[in-house]
């Protein structure tokens, strides 16, 4: 099978997000998941340019499928302010790893044909940007309270007035929150480049 190093990278780097999420640093703006999540589109882009659009979805798939898994497993786990995951939180990280993850393989399709680093940066700062609206809104906007009390009593810390990356002027917490974790998103995808040059032209360099 040749797409089992994707497959299984995806797997593990989904994996290890939500494991690594439960870890807050920088005064609880940013988690260490924060760092591996992003390396997703990584292997998204190496899949899509090397084998194509449909090897591309079936590592989302996975992707999705290991995702829900591990948040249905976080939600049994109860910790001291509630579930480890919670519903908003879970239904949230499916949508928005499903909607930007394909989004991502439609962008990077559009823009193969240019210079080797176009694809992968246009497709990653795109898809990042709707990644992380996404997930954000629904999982901790007031905006969705209203469809579930008991969803938003888990998430309702995030609504908190607090100064804009503990500096700026208030705002709800889950925007500094926002901002922090698309920030990291894009270092990520810059730095990304280097391992997808260097993966894709060993893979398709000419064999002897």
């Amino acid at each position: 099978m040749r797409i089992l190093p994707g497959v299984l990278a995806m797997a593990a780097i989904v994996v290890a997000s939500n494991i690594l999420v439960q870890f807050l640093i920088l005064d609880g703006l940013l988690t260490w998941g924060a760092f591996t999540y992003p390396l997703a589109f990584l292997v998204t882009d190496l899949m899509n340019r090397i084998y194509g659009v449909s090897a591309a979805r079936r590592v989302v798939l996975v992707g999705l499928v290991a995702g829900i898994v591990c948040s249905l497993i976080g939600s049994q786990i109860q910790l001291e302010f509630g579930p480890a995951v919670p519903v908003r939180v879970a239904i949230a990280s499916a949508t928005a790893f499903g909607v930007a993850q394909l989004l991502d393989i439609a962008v990077f399709n559009r823009l193969r044909m240019g210079v080797w680093w176009l694809a992968p940066l246009g497709s990653t700062l795109v898809s990042s940007v709707v990644d992380t609206v996404i997930f954000f809104s629904i999982a901790f906007a007031a905006t969705f309270n209203s469809f579930s009390a008991g969803a938003a009593d888990q998430v309702i810390w995030a609504q908190d007035a607090v100064p804009f990356l503990n500096a700026g002027p208030l705002v709800p917490l889950w925007v500094s929150l926002a901002v922090a974790d698309w920030s990291v998103k894009i270092l990520v995808a810059l730095i990304a480049l280097v391992p997808f040059r260097l993966i894709v032209g060993r893979v398709t360099q000419p064999r002897p």
